[in-house]
């Protein structure tokens, strides 16, 4: 009769396997490292006021509690997350006033991207008020195709859906409801 002696391989075995699963646990994290890109902001501010001049002229105030900057990414953009609070000028120095809760300026696109109760209010007394709203910078322009309240001194109205010159000197509104005064 032949006798097989049993050997004890169990805890080497089992050290072994521990040793494995830490060490490719390890390697793992790394690799997984190597495809990471860290999306962390190029630039910081806090409580910013900034101007906007152009021939020695105010065009834009910009108040904002909080700017992160991200321009050193692929799609540079400027993010505000606590909300911003920008005075417009024309050339005759009427004011635009905006105001959100969140804004998103693409450097590459000129768009703003206002979020959260957003406001506008022209000095004229002619007021829009929307949950989200762009703005095209280099045409100076508003849309939106969200449901909005306008209101001036003709009266006020409610739809969804409408883009307007920064001065409100041009509307196009597209499904609107309200009660104006056609006096003039």
């Amino acid at each position: 009769m032949i006798l097989l002696k049993k050997y004890k391989i169990v805890p080497v075995v089992t050290a072994f396997a521990v040793t494995m699963f830490f060490g490719c646990e390890s390697k793992f994290k790394e690799v997984q490292k190597i495809n990471f890109t860290e999306f962390v902001p190029s630039g910081d501010a806090d409580n910013v006021n900034l101007k906007y001049t152009d021939s020695g002229l105010i065009k834009v105030v910009l108040l904002s509690p909080k700017m992160l900057d991200y321009s050193s990414i692929d799609f540079p953009f400027t993010e505000f997350p606590k909300g911003i609070d920008v005075t417009l000028y024309d050339d005759k120095a009427k004011t635009t006033r905006v105001t959100s809760n969140y804004a998103v300026s693409y450097k590459l696109t000129g768009i703003i991207d206002l979020q959260g109760k957003v406001k506008i209010v022209s000095q004229n007394g002619q007021t829009l008020e929307t949950e989200q709203l762009y703005y095209d910078q280099k045409n100076e322009w508003f849309f939106t195709e969200k449901k909005f309240k306008f209101t001036d001194l003709k009266g006020s109205s409610n739809g969804q859906g409408i883009d307007f010159s920064k001065d409100f000197k041009i509307i196009n509104s597209q499904r609107i409801m309200g009660e104006f005064d056609s006096a003039e």
